[in-house]
């Protein structure tokens, strides 16, 4: 009867914290504990390649210029999304198999082309070009690549969009790279921040494991580059 009331009493003293009577605590357990900040990095990595489709959005800068990104990449490989490199120009991007598909606004082109007189010809077009596997943003391996998730510090906890996350830090030749996993269900990323003199940045990852359908473009809206270059 004794053990009974002690149980009683404590469910009493929980139940009060909800309408703010009194306290009531209990340690929540690290998830990471014993693990170093490099392990920690391999096994969000592994996770977020393993969930097959995710989103990616925020911005950075490129040569000087700001340019904000929003992908979302499916399982495949294949990819759709929009950059914005303000005065840069805004284009589409979408990937499909062995294609990569592009259209942007005149002054994508101009910035893409280097002032091409073709810009204006290529306006709201979308230009197909072989796509690279392997490379760039629509490749998760690439995303995710482990080579440079090394020496690695954990810092103290936060949060991103409501969810706690380990925070790993690497410092190399005056830029600071912030790593967010997330330590609530699945150890994904949630967000990479760069800062220093080269390339800032603040990357967003959501939408892990969401279907993402690919649809390429009707032929008759494709103009090729290949065709376009020729003299």
């Amino acid at each position: 009867m004794a053990a009974n009331r002690k149980l009683l009493a404590a469910a009493v003293a929980c139940a009060a914290a909800f309408v703010g009577i009194t306290g009531c605590s209990s340690e929540e357990k690290d998830p990471f504990d014993g693990m170093s900040a490099d392990k920690i990095a391999k096994k969000a990595a592994d996770a977020s390649k393993g969930a097959g489709s995710f989103r990616v959005s925020g911005e950075g800068k490129q040569d000087a210029k700001t340019v904000k990104v929003d992908f979302s990449v499916a399982k495949s490989g294949d990819c759709e999304g929009k950059m914005d490199g303000g005065k840069g120009g805004i284009a589409e991007l979408l990937v499909s198999g062995d294609t990569q598909y592009m259209k942007g606004d005149e002054a994508f082109w101009k910035d893409a082309m280097g002032g091409s007189g073709k810009a204006s010809t290529l306006k709201d077009k979308w230009v197909k070009t072989p796509n690279a596997k392997g490379e760039g943003i629509c490749n998760a391996d690439a995303m995710f690549q482990t080579k440079d998730l090394k020496k690695l510090k954990r810092g103290d906890d936060s949060e991103v969009g409501g969810k706690k996350a380990a925070v790993l830090t690497k410092n190399e030749s005056g830029k600071k790279t912030s790593f967010y996993v997330a330590a609530e269900g699945k150890p994904y990323f949630l967000k990479v921040v760069t800062s220093g003199k080269e390339d800032p940045g603040t990357m967003n990852f959501t939408d892990y494991g969401k279907p993402v359908a690919v649809k390429a473009p009707a032929p008759g809206d494709v103009m090729d580059m290949e065709e376009l270059m020729k003299p």
